[in-house]
This record gives structure tokens, sequence and C-alpha cells, in this order.
């Protein structure tokens, strides 16, 4: 179903924004599984950093344990591109998705221009949503490849997690989030998915992609520049897209009835 309450904060978007809310509660032998979906813009953006633990949980069966964790707990837990980078070329980017797709049902495409840029892959919130419900529901029914991903998003600090947590009220929920913006682009990306902790076979997962102009170009030499100098540009991102953000996944939660 498509929410009404997000109308307030779409309405609030500025020109050229986009933004992306979902979320999902099912579990066997529960009430009627809720899904929620809500899009204002471009109906598929970049995530890159909200997919690194998915890729992770496919790549763990073509790698050793030892190799699949080296990288595939910091491509998580600090979201390092280096070492994400090294499971998308290791294991090869259709693996990858095709690994994802034959786990989850969401088919997604690699980019045609660069193999390389696995941050390159476009998506939808509900597709991400629905990514992580089966990630979550195959944690619980005892993959411990999955269960092992989780608990690496519930390391995820908070300085990485745009007060994510704080929405959900859940201070173990498994936590993913993402930001950047790319110098061919004009907007900055700001992203998360939470996962909150249920009995059973119940997951409740809630989604959010913004992506919020940046069309001063001194701002974006600098920002560009910090990037390339490995500095932190999280504060850039909270203040461009933090408020949306916790809006989209408190909304969100309280339409799935999580909070």
């Amino acid at each position: 179903m498509v929410a009404t309450s997000f109308h307030d904060l779409f309405s609030r978007l500025r020109p050229g924004a986009s933004a992306h809310a979902a979320g999902i509660a099912r579990g066997y032998g529960a009430t009627t599984a809720r899904t929620i979906t809500a899009t204002d813009g471009l109906t598929r953006l970049r995530c890159a950093s909200l997919l690194k633990p998915l890729y992770a949980w496919a790549a763990a069966e073509h790698l050793d344990t030892a190799r699949w964790a080296e990288h595939a707990e910091p491509a998580v837990v600090v979201s390092s591109n280096a070492d994400t980078l090294g499971l998308w070329l290791s294991v090869g980017p259709h693996v990858i998705l095709d690994g994802i797709a034959r786990r989850t049902g969401v088919a997604w495409s690699p980019p045609s221009a660069d193999l390389s840029r696995f941050g390159s892959v476009e998506v939808a919130a509900d597709e991400v949503a629905t990514a992580y419900a089966a990630l979550a529901q195959a944690a619980l029914a005892g993959d411990p490849v999955a269960d092992t991903v989780l608990g690496w998003m519930r390391q995820v600090g908070a300085g990485q997690t745009f007060g994510a947590r704080e929405v959900a009220g859940v201070a173990d929920a498994a936590v993913k989030c993402g930001w950047y913006g790319a110098a061919d682009e004009t907007t900055l990306r700001t992203h998360a998915v939470v996962v909150l902790p249920q009995a059973g076979t119940d997951v409740t997962v809630a989604v959010a992609l913004t992506a919020q102009p940046y069309t001063v170009e001194k701002d974006r030499q600098v920002y560009r520049d910090n990037v390339a100098k490995g500095l932190p540009v999280e504060d850039v991102h909270e203040a461009a897209g933090g408020e949306l953000l916790r809006g989209l996944l408190a909304t969100t939660l309280r339409e799935l009835g999580a909070v």
C-alpha cells in the first residue's frame, strides 16, 4: 500500500530531490503481512552502502570462511568500500547479484558502463525492504551467514547511523546506512535500512532513500576534495538529509505498527 502519511514530508522536498520509503512486517503464523511504499522523484536510486550486507551474504558461498570474513565484516560494520570491492570483484558482480536474486526474489542489474562500480546498481526502496526481509527470515530460520551479517549490522556505530536506532527505539536494531555524492551527480544521497528484532519468524524492516540537491559548485568541490582525502563527510549529509531520513523511517515504522 502507499501511505498518505508521507505527503507532508514529500511536500517539503526541494525541486530536484527524490525520496523513497518502504517497509515490510511479516512472519509465519502472524497476522497478514503488511507492506508500505512511498516514492517522490526518481523511481530508482543508487544506494551502494545499503547493499553491502546483501553482497556479503551472497558472496559467502564462493569464498573460504576466513577470506570472506576478512572482507565482509568491515564492509558491513564500517562500510569499507575497499573490502566491498574485494568481494564484488573476486566473486563477480553477476554472481553476487544472481545470488541475491536466488535468495530474495529481487533481481538487480549490474552497472552497464563499468562492472567494477558496485555502487552504481540502481534500486527502489521496496526492493531493498524485500531483500532484507528475506535476509532476516533466513537468519531466524538458522542460516549462519545471514545471522552473522545481521550481527555485524548491530555493531554499526552511532556515528554512521544518522539516528536510525533512536527512531526505531530499539538499542540493538540491525542498521546499515550510506552516504555519497558522486562527481557526476548534483545530489547528495543518504539512505538507511533498519531491521528490528522479532519473535519467532516475524521480521520488520524499514528503508529510506534520499537524494537531496547539492548544486552549489564550490560546496560540491569542497565535498569532493574531502572525499578524495578520506575525510568524513557525514555531517554534510546530516545537514542535507538527516531530518528527512529519520522522518521517512519513523513514518514507515508507525505505518507498520512497529513504534
